[in-house]
């Protein structure tokens, strides 16, 4: 005559068998009904682990392989624990999952017995051990989770910058991260309009005093409330200064401050609003932070996303070898790496940019009108063609010179 332990050990290689499926119903309820866990596939796929190896110990437990005083949490349920911890996502979230999870296989274990075991006392009976050796595992496990997910996260947040890295990076990935989450984690808004930054010191200098310096003028001259500072390593770092819900900000100021210090550059991103506006604001800000170094550009120089010149470098400078090939042919000997070509370069893209006239090229760069259509006349002589012709390349290959030099100039012997 057969007795609850036999029937449940049926049920324990019925479970076992079928791992996979219900490892996949499992993972595939959480994502529905549980919003807070995170969606992407790097900590679905720990989630997947964590459920899977849930299942197969519940399995061992269930035939007897294992005493119940031997319950631990698999080694994948404690990472996923340590990662949702790092996120910074409710651990509530962590202990529903386990609620929900054992409420499923429940419900799917007692169908089972319904079929498998024709006997209704023995049934209930087979059913009632299921329900208390499940409450044992997911009380044993669920102990073990928990408290690796209350260390992980002391030990995450006793170095808050290291939260803030990943919470940001999540964040310029466009990752769906719950919002107030990752403002809890950032010390920051993101539900209002950004200015993103990146600055740097010279090579050697080092100097992140200095830099968060610089982010912390700012943020009381153009900024509505504390700034985001985030380094990257011992010379670069990353900066939000909150706009508030304000339109465009005076961003005229930010030269002088950044001047008088000499030894910080900064590179601005274009004003967005929210967590696009603070993802795009970076972006733009990391394409100028190039634009800037690839020219040599030196310190205490302000380099903005916003000038469609910067903007045209940065796409420029996508693909350097193409950019060399555009200058030569668009410029001649223009093209040259020699202070007289820089300044006839200087010169000629004003006169292009102020559509051909004397007179505002030579209020734009303060020199007399003549003095300006003898360097325009000089520029086109060495360009070895007419103003008008191929005029796209002409105006490109002078912003590149503008901004890549000496990436994209001719060096003296070719």
């Amino acid at each position: 005559m057969s007795d609850p332990e036999t029937e449940l050990q049926g049920i324990a290689a019925l479970l076992a068998g079928r791992h996979a499926e219900l490892t996949d119903e499992l993972v595939r309820a959480f994502g529905e009904r549980i919003p807070e866990l995170p969606k992407d596939p790097a900590l679905v796929a720990l989630l997947h682990g964590s459920a899977g190896s849930n299942l197969e110990n519940l399995a061992h437990l269930l035939r007897g392989h294992v005493p119940a005083q031997q319950i631990r949490a698999p080694s994948a349920a404690v990472e996923y624990a340590r990662r949702l911890a790092q996120r910074g996502t409710s651990p509530s979230a962590l202990l529903r999952a386990y609620r929900l999870g054992q409420q499923l296989i429940l419900a799917w274990a007692v169908e089972e017995i319904a079929v498998r075991v024709p006997d209704p006392l023995l049934a209930l009976q087979t059913s009632n051990l299921l329900t208390q050796t499940s409450f044992e595992y997911v009380d044993a496990v669920s102990e073990d989770v928990i408290g690796a997910y209350q260390s992980e996260r002391e030990r995450w947040l006793a170095n808050r910058s290291a939260v803030q890295r990943e919470t940001v990076e999540a964040l310029l990935r466009d990752e769906r991260l719950d919002v107030a989450a990752a403002e809890a984690s950032l010390g920051y808004r993101l539900r209002q309009h950004h200015l993103g930054l990146v600055l740097w010191t010279a090579p050697g200098a080092g100097d992140l005093a200095a830099v968060e310096r610089t982010v912390g003028l700012i943020a009381d001259r153009v900024g509505a409330g504390h700034a985001l500072f985030v380094p990257r390593d011992r010379e670069t770092a990353w900066a939000w200064v909150p706009i508030g819900r304000a339109g465009e900000p005076d961003l005229t100021a930010i030269d002088d401050l950044v001047a008088g210090g000499g030894e910080v550059s900064v590179a601005l991103g274009p004003v967005g609003a929210g967590e696009p506006g603070f993802r795009v604001s970076h972006l733009g800000a990391a394409a100028a932070q190039e634009v800037a170094q690839l020219g040599q550009h030196p310190a205490g120089h302000v380099v903005r996303y916003d000038d469609p010149t910067v903007r045209a470098a940065a796409l420029l400078a996508r693909d350097l070898p193409a950019t060399r090939l555009l200058v030569r042919g668009a410029l001649g000997d223009l093209a040259e790496d020699t202070d007289g070509a820089a300044r006839l370069r200087e010169t000629l893209l004003a006169f292009v940019e102020e559509r051909e006239s004397y007179v505002a090229t030579a209020a734009r760069v303060h020199l007399h009108k003549n003095t300006v259509k003898y360097r325009v006349d000089r520029a086109i002589e060495a360009r070895g063609k007419a103003l008008g012709e191929e005029r796209l390349d002409l105006e490109l290959a002078l912003i590149a010179c503008k901004w890549l030099a000496p990436e994209v100039l001719v060096r003296a012997g070719g």
